[in-house]
């Protein structure tokens, strides 16, 4: 089976990439969208001192944990402070949040399952009001954190903590419309080409430190090879794993119709092996980026005796230590099965099955057809996420063992491979319209042709 790149080679030459007007101009708006998000990853927020930012931000002795992993999302933002120094984490978080409610508050459950397509349109609605909150909330604790902060802010007082709260909420949403706007405007996912971007934009930097690193002598040749090895086989593993697939055979029966047998056709049911897709990184990665952004804003506070224990907690919640591998583990297997759940629904498929004929060979139609669907998507299922474990853990382990020279992590490269993959699927399946829609313009023009006129003469 050919990879969605692999055919888009095969069915793309310049003449029908060139006639594809629609296509381009979807492509044209979807880099003109992302060079807008870069501009505005390069705008800081009023109030700010760039220069002592940067300095605070690239001290190698602060804890900054979280802060790391928001740079590296939002393509450098971060460190420049700049106004879309949020990026999309809160929209993120809020759809976890919906998700997790979806499952289990019956009246968004309700809404999910049998409003159809209001009923998500409501659900989206309801996802972007809690991302206002969520922006709020998020972008209020930094300006409070950098309102505390001396040197980093020309004028401390209320006004900076309320343009900046404005500031970095008016960005998310920006941010949020913008990809809404790719996604039906443009190609690809909107949302996932912004994290995209972001990830792609710090990957140069990455590499020159690397090499920087490996030139002063404090990393040696052979670690900086080992590295990029591992980086390019772990992209290959990638690729097989989301390729990978199981295909249940479905059987239709015969029937007869009038003096002619009909169906008795075979088809096939794709079952994914990694049917979660980048999602449970994406929301493990989120989840934990709470603990660390408090310890990023309590490291200097005065806290009370009762509450001595919270650096040392979140301490050990940082790259690289035991206990934040073992709950990324744990979060990533748990969101695998729950995101799972919620996007593939064996009994809708079975009773799907037995509506239009088809069953399993050597299964009943019905429930048991269920009961073998849940068995054999919980077995891909517990691959998947040991799958998405590994990958997201490696990068962690040398982390503990190079300390914080490593400067991506396993989620960034699942992101920036998914996408990829999802992107050019999509420039394919426009190249693939455009050629159908030619092919039937010019069926078309033929038959009206050859009814005008005389029969062709056969030979």
């Amino acid at each position: 089976m050919a990879s969605a790149a692999e055919q888009l080679a095969a069915n793309m030459n310049m003449g029908s990439f060139a006639k594809a007007t629609e296509l381009h101009k979807r492509l044209l708006f979807t880099l003109g969208a992302l060079l807008v998000y870069r501009i505005g990853t390069y705008v800081p927020i009023p109030g700010i001192n760039s220069e002592a930012f940067l300095a605070f931000f690239q001290n190698p002795d602060g804890q900054r944990g979280i802060l790391d992993m928001f740079n590296m999302f939002s393509g450098g933002a971060v460190e420049r402070m700049a106004v879309f120094a949020l990026n999309v984490m809160p929209y993120i978080s809020a759809s976890i949040i919906v998700q997790l409610m979806g499952a289990v508050y019956p009246p968004w459950e309700k809404l999910k399952k049998e409003g159809g397509e209001s009923g998500r349109k409501q659900l989206n609605q309801y996802t972007r009001y809690l991302t206002v909150f969520l922006a709020l909330a998020q972008s209020f604790g930094i300006a409070a954190g950098l309102n505390a902060q001396a040197g980093l802010i020309d004028q401390p007082g209320i006004f900076f903590i309320i343009s900046t709260v404005t500031t970095l909420t008016g960005g998310t949403m920006f941010l949020m419309w913008l990809g809404e706007q790719v996604t039906a405007r443009g190609v690809g996912n909107g949302i996932s080409l912004i994290i995209f971007a972001g990830i792609v934009a710090v990957l140069p930097s990455t590499v020159a430190r690397l090499l920087g690193l490996a030139q002063q002598g404090q990393m040696s040749a052979f670690t900086l090879l080992f590295i990029a090895i591992m980086a390019v086989a772990v992209i290959v593993f990638i690729v097989f794993m989301e390729r990978a697939q199981r295909r249940l055979l479905i059987q239709y029966p015969k029937r007869q119709e009038g003096n002619r047998m009909t169906g008795g056709e075979r088809s096939f049911l794709p079952l994914k092996v990694n049917t979660a897709g980048v999602i449970p990184a994406i929301f493990a990665s989120s989840l934990l980026m709470l603990p660390t952004t408090v310890a990023t804003f309590t490291a200097q506070a005065n806290l009370p005796e009762w509450m001595s224990w919270l650096p040392l907690v979140t301490a050990q919640l940082t790259h690289g230590q035991p206990l934040f591998m073992i709950l990324y583990a744990v979060l990533i297997v748990f969101f695998c099965f729950f995101y799972t759940s919620i996007t593939f629904n064996p009994e809708d498929t079975a009773e799907n099955l037995r509506k239009y004929g088809g069953f399993l060979p050597g299964i009943r139609p019905g429930k048991r057809t269920a009961e073998y669907l849940d068995y054999v998507l919980t077995r891909l299922t517990v691959i998947g996420a040991a799958y998405i474990t590994a990958v997201c853990l490696l990068p962690e382990f040398l982390v503990s063992s190079l300390g914080n020279s490593l400067y991506f992590g396993g989620t960034s490269i699942l992101i920036v491979v998914s996408v990829t993959m999802d992107t050019v699927a999509q420039i394919q399946s426009q190249l693939l319209a455009h050629q159908y829609e030619g092919l039937i313009k010019k069926a078309k023009l033929r038959g009206r042709g050859g009814r005008g006129g005389a029969a062709p003469a056969r030979r």
